[in-house]
């Protein structure tokens, strides 16, 4: 297997949990549960729970669904958090770049560098605009977020913005850039955004050939624009002392899913007619009799669930293995959830996060002052 190009090449990974910020979390698939809401207080619950645990990371999403607002969610949780890095999601296009940039080092001075930014470029709600042109205003926008952070004026002059502004009031806690920017997706355009602009590339999962195609493909982008990335992997996990527990868990998950039901739900998503989904479809399309692509790796929550599909399933050794399996390939950041959360979270930090090795990637990568 060739090596694939890396930024981070000590053996490590950054380990992330999931708050249900956009109206996803449940105990069995499609079936709402009060208790599991995206109320404020739930989702402070799951990341003040990872906090504890001592996971590096934790995303926080976007999307226009019942839920709370990834910024002011963040910004609550500046206070009451001790150690983990807020990885918060930003839609480009939703606010003028500028006060972006000041609204976001000023979260960072909160968090004393303990933020990092999950990159969208989708539509915005209840608009549409055709995607190469998305892509164009999304990359316009970090282009001046990047000038705020790392020079003394922002001169812009491009197709959806033209700026000439003291950048003085965005400068962020972070040095070397601000930030992180992890980014996700799957067309010709999304790939070429993150060559050129991020600095982790996130993908879902597909089995181990499947992914080292895509990383192979965005490496050899960045390699052209003269960068190196690193990468992520999103990924669910249902985790149970025995294998068959866990088995017997992923099947309970789906036990009481209408198909109707999982495909409202994922249609609510932004994100829903995206490249990435369309894959993680194929994915599940391409599996076995009970929804396994490959070893351990099972595609049912993509029944009901936009975006990310498909879980490792195993007891804590076959976990353990597949995230290493992962992390030898090129892996150096992992974005997990498991249902509920927080139930999901315990198990996990019990049974696996102290047998992974672990890395803060702004802190290796000189972010931090």
């Amino acid at each position: 297997m060739s090596k694939i190009p890396i930024r981070t090449q000590e053996c490590r990974a950054e380990l992330a949990w999931f708050s249900a910020l956009c109206s996803d979390d449940y105990a069995l698939l499609g079936v709402p549960d009060e208790r599991l809401k995206s109320t404020y207080e739930h989702c402070k619950a799951i990341t003040q729970k990872a906090d504890h645990l001592g996971f590096q990371n934790i995303l926080l999403p976007s999307s226009y669904q019942v839920g709370q607002d990834t910024l002011s969610f963040a910004a609550a949780m500046a206070e009451q958090t001790k150690q983990i890095q807020l990885l918060a999601a930003v839609r480009c296009g939703e606010m003028h770049p500028p006060m972006l940039a000041r609204a976001i080092a000023t979260l960072d001075h909160m968090l004393k560098g303990r933020l990092a930014l999950n990159i969208i470029s989708s539509d915005l709600p209840g608009t549409q605009m055709p995607s190469p042109d998305r892509y164009r205003r999304s990359a316009e926008v970090i282009e001046i977020l990047r000038q705020a952070w790392t020079q003394k004026h922002i001169h812009f002059q491009g197709e959806f913005y033209q700026i000439d502004l003291d950048a003085l009031p965005a400068k962020p806690y972070q040095q070397e850039g601000g930030p992180l920017l992890y980014f996700g997706g799957y067309s010709k355009e999304a790939r070429a955004l993150c060559a050129r602009y991020c600095d982790v590339y996130l993908l879902w999962p597909d089995t181990l050939n499947g992914l080292k195609s895509s990383m192979m493909d965005v490496s050899q982008q960045a390699r052209s624009q003269g960068r190196v990335l690193d990468f992520g992997l999103r990924i669910h996990i249902i985790l149970r002392e025995t294998e068959a527990q866990a088995r017997e868990a992923a099947r309970h998950l789906i036990s009481k899913l209408e198909m109707s039901t999982g495909e409202k739900i994922k249609r609510r998503a932004q994100d829903h007619r995206s490249l990435g989904v369309y894959q993680q479809d194929a994915l599940r399309a391409s599996s076995d009799s009970e929804g396994y692509a490959e070893e351990y790796l099972w595609t049912g929550i993509g029944l009901a669930r936009s975006g990310c599909g498909a879980a490792i399933v195993g007891n804590p050794d076959q976990v353990i293995g597949k995230l290493k399996a992962y992390m030898q390939l090129g892996f150096r950041a992992f974005i997990l959830s498991g249902y509920p959360h927080l139930g999901a979270c315990d198990l996990f930090a019990r049974y696996v996060l102290p047998a992974l090795p672990t890395i803060r990637l702004a802190a290796a990568q000189k972010r931090l002052p």
